[in-house]
């Protein structure tokens, strides 16, 4: 992740020296990455972009997007309504919800980290320890201290005496786990009403001898219109988001 993150700030920097740079001067010798060594313009290329291969899978595992996707999934799976709303719309709620919720840490990220390189103050790797602390705060806040335990146990790190004290590796992984078990509660909570609802249905079709239509056939429509009725997704969309405050 902080190798990631580095090559993003590089590739930037290296785009704004190659634009201010004079021709006859060499791009080889306008670019180089913090501590000393320095790569090809063609290496860094390539190397940024097999990193950011790896951006769609940070903004899925790292930020809101994991419960809120997990929740999102577990409602449709409840409701019966098979494919609607397509997967397409649960990814673009999840994204946009997922923005609107990060977007404190992602303003303290710009102006702590972003605005300080870009002016020439601070070096990439400044700017990475800088904007790693918003997000080291945000993970901490909902990684599970169990978690949080087995992950410094398996990297055999030393106990941090608090949560500023915990590298990235160690809370990523432990903010996964900590986002899927939160899912997965939610989740379960949202499938006990439309559970009851269709025990009922199935119990006055079995008591009526009406054997030809499977129950789910026969309680969708109802588990619809009671979601609708509730203004059920205002109700989870809104429980969501507060989730995180």
């Amino acid at each position: 992740m902080k190798l990631l993150l580095k090559t993003i700030l590089i590739a930037a920097v290296s785009g704004q020296v190659l634009r201010a740079a004079p021709a006859s001067t060499s791009p080889l010798s306008q670019i180089g990455v913090s501590g000393g060594s320095s790569l090809s313009l063609p290496m860094q290329i390539a190397l940024s972009l097999t990193l950011m291969v790896l951006l769609p899978a940070a903004i899925m595992s790292i930020t809101p997007f994991l419960r809120i996707t997990i929740v999102l999934h577990f409602l449709r799976q409840a409701l019966g309504t098979q494919g609607t709303p397509s997967n397409q719309v649960l990814v673009g709620l999840s994204l946009f919800l997922s923005i609107l919720i990060l977007q404190p840490v992602l303003v303290d990220v710009y102006h702590n980290a972003w605005e300080p390189m870009d002016q020439g103050k601070i070096s990439a790797s400044q700017a990475f320890d800088e904007g790693a602390k918003p997000l080291k705060t945000f993970l901490a806040r909902f990684a599970r201290e169990k978690d949080v335990k087995l992950f410094v146990e398996i990297a055999h790190a030393p106990a941090p005496r608090n949560s500023a004290d915990l590298t990235l590796p160690v809370l990523i992984p432990a903010y996964i786990l900590s986002e899927l078990k939160t899912g997965f509660q939610i989740g379960a909570m949202l499938f006990l009403p439309f559970l009851v609802i269709d025990l009922v249905v199935a119990s006055v079709t079995v008591s009526i001898g009406m054997v030809q239509l499977p129950p789910v056939m026969l309680s969708a429509p109802f588990k619809i219109l009671v979601f609708v009725l509730v203004d059920g997704w205002n109700l989870v969309v809104g429980s969501l988001v507060k989730s995180f405050y």
